[in-house]
């Protein structure tokens, strides 16, 4: 084999994870083929520019600087795609690369693989297969293009492969290689286990005057709540994001401490609605700016319950073993779920469905699931797909 040169592109915070495991195969890959090596550059769009959601994340899972940044910065889906089309032509057109390679179901995702496969230039897409069968989710529709138009599938489990088969994808372009994010998760949850909770919370409080709740020292046994919440679907409308707020305000938070980093999404529309007040009047719940990696898996490691409409944190969630009420009606992380031995359950945004499973899953405990090739070892995987590729 010749060497090849390979352009991968991040887009937004999810996607830094999963391509962190990625570069370090590459560079052990190189290490051990000095003759054929991989080129490799990286290309970030900057479809997240805060430095909270993007620069803090390339320092802690020690990514190197992108080689390009596109600075696309934010806009609407029209915007966002096409400005980076127009960008990323350029880039493609000077160094010719023989592979792009785009992870997860971003933007960034949908505009790079279609601006190479106009080059025609072979795409490889890591995180291949998920469906959530919701075409109103804009992740929906970027995951059905690009792996329409890919030519190589990696697929993070055997629900995924089954998905591209019955759409129709020739056997060979599909390769299950297990999820590259938990080859993130496997390499940073030691360094995660040693930050202490109390620190995280002081060194990202958004309101600096929140009185004491947990204890100094080693936490409670009642532990605390983690919440995440960002999506359209759940804090675009008034009617949909204030109930779960009086649900959180007047339940959860008079049973168990809630930590809860806000998405600058989500605290833009508590401030249109005139909500931020009354969240930020409620004792028990800690309102933190975005955190870093390391401090969020720490935070999921030691929670008794996570309410959340992410679904990497979904996956985090199976392997920790973390008891998961998912804000969301579909998934398209089905191997999450617990019905396929997962630790997430599906409640959407109706906060009977919410309170019902709060408590249910409260119950619960830790069980925590590894599914087939979450080991660690997916990244590697991954770079040999495409090195053997035929």
């Amino acid at each position: 084999m010749n060497s090849i040169k390979i352009i991968s592109v991040v887009g937004a915070r999810p996607n830094f994870i999963k391509i962190a495991p990625f570069m370090r195969a590459i560079n052990q890959y190189n290490e051990n083929n000095l003759e054929n090596r991989v080129i490799h550059i990286l290309v970030h769009t900057g479809q997240h520019y805060d430095d909270r959601m993007s620069k803090a994340f390339f320092e802690s899972l020690d990514i190197p600087e992108p080689d390009i940044n596109l600075g696309i910065g934010s806009g609407s889906h029209a915007e966002q795609v096409g400005n980076t089309m127009i960008a990323y032509e350029k880039i493609l057109l000077q160094e010719k690369p023989d592979w792009v390679v785009v992870v997860g179901d971003v933007n960034a995702t949908l505009a790079c693989s279609v601006t190479a496969k106009k080059l025609n230039i072979n795409v490889c897409h890591i995180e291949a297969g998920l469906r959530s069968g919701d075409l109103t989710m804009p992740e929906e529709i970027n995951r059905l293009v690009t792996d329409r138009i890919s030519d190589l599938l990696l697929t993070p489990d055997r629900l995924s492969s089954e998905n591209l088969r019955k759409e129709g994808v020739p056997e060979k372009k599909i390769k299950f290689v297990g999820n590259i994010m938990i080859d993130t998760l496997v390499n940073n949850l030691e360094k995660a286990s040693k930050l202490a909770i109390r620190e995280i919370i002081q060194n990202n409080l958004i309101d600096n005057s929140v009185q004491e709740i947990l204890p100094s020292g080693k936490e409670t046994d009642k532990g605390f709540a983690l919440l995440t919440i960002h999506r359209p679907s759940n804090v675009d409308k008034r009617e949909t994001l204030e109930p779960i707020l009086d649900f959180l305000i007047d339940e959860v938070a008079t049973e168990i401490p809630v930590i809860w980093p806000v998405h600058p999404r989500t605290q833009k529309m508590l401030h249109d609605f005139d909500l931020w007040q009354k969240i930020r009047n409620c004792p028990n719940i800690i309102l933190l700016y975005p955190v870093g990696y390391h401090e969020m898996l720490r935070l999921n490691k030691e929670a008794k319950i996570m309410l959340t409409d992410s679904g990497g944190l979904q996956e985090e969630c199976c392997v920790l073993g973390t008891p998961c009420v998912t804000l969301r009606w579909n998934t398209e992380r089905p191997v999450t779920l617990k019905e396929h031995g997962g630790a997430s359950v599906l409640v959407g945004n109706n906060v009977e469905n919410i309170r019902k499973a709060f408590h249910n899953e409260l119950k619960t405990g830790r069980i925590p699931q590894k599914p087939e090739l979450w080991d660690g070892q997916t990244a590697m995987r991954c770079v040999d797909a495409i090195i053997n590729y035929t």
